[in-house]
């Protein structure tokens, strides 16, 4: 099976202070994995989605896209193909639905081919559609990532990069994201790479899981080989001694 994404030897340093990020990333997505980032916090999991669609570039090590170096493509064909949705989304002065259509004017679409994409997914994803008209400042902020999750799912990527998508939402928004995720809406077998801390979504959602510490890749196995309970303990156990560190009065 050929990977869409596969990472050689792939380091990332802090600009500036040339502090790791990331250290020697080797890894290989194939295409249909629902792969679910977690680890505790700064261990690099947001930096991994970022440098994926070239919003950072890597220090060392190489990074492909269905064998090319993502390097070598230009930046807007590949965040057509490899898209990522921030935790903390803005919709730069455009209404909501203007903010939907926008990526797929820039694709060259029709407007009939958009008008039908829109009401295509704003139907799968139950969509107020009283927001069409409303403006960033009119919105909540998980109002505000459901319009960018919605944004991504239009244009219909190759692989949808998504950090900490269900934070901001009320629990049935976020398990009715999971089970699309999950489902056969989905128009082609979409690759999903998602960062989360709610561990409860990401074993409902992923075939893979992937836990980041240090920078480093872990562990990474198939879901079902997953101890859910223990990554959970490990987490907390992490989590507390991080704490501890930076309370010990040495570090004041």
């Amino acid at each position: 099976m050929n990977p869409v994404l596969q990472l050689e030897q792939v380091n990332l340093r802090a600009q500036g202070s040339g502090e790791p990020i990331l250290q020697d990333l080797s890894l290989m997505v194939n295409e249909g994995d629902r792969i679910a980032i977690v680890g505790p916090s700064g261990s690099g999991k947001t930096h991994l989605l970022r440098l994926l669609n070239r919003l950072s570039e890597a220090s060392a090590g190489s990074v492909l896209y269905r064998g090319q170096a993502i390097a070598t493509m230009p930046v807007r064909q590949l965040r057509q193909k490899v898209t990522l949705v921030l935790q903390e989304s803005r919709l730069l002065g455009l209404t909501v639905q203007e903010t939907l259509s926008y990526p797929l004017e820039l694709q060259g679409f029709s407007k009939d081919a958009i008008q039908h994409r829109m009401m295509t997914w704003l139907e799968r994803l139950h969509f107020p559609m009283e927001w069409m008209s409303a403006q960033e400042g009119e919105l909540s902020v998980g109002q505000r990532q459901w319009v960018a999750i919605a944004r991504c799912l239009m244009m219909e990527p190759d692989i949808l990069l998504l950090d900490e998508p269900t934070a901001a939402l009320d629990v049935g928004r976020g398990e009715a994201l999971i089970h699309l995720l999950h489902d056969t809406a989905l128009p082609h077998p979409t690759t999903v790479l998602m960062v989360t801390h709610q561990l409860d979504l990401a074993e409902l959602f992923c075939s893979r899981m992937l836990y980041l510490k240090q920078g480093q890749i872990a562990s990474d196995m198939s879901a079902k080989d997953v101890d859910w309970p223990s990554i959970h303990q490990d987490l907390l156990e992490t989590e507390r001694q991080e704490a501890e560190h930076w309370e010990d009065p040495h570090w004041s």
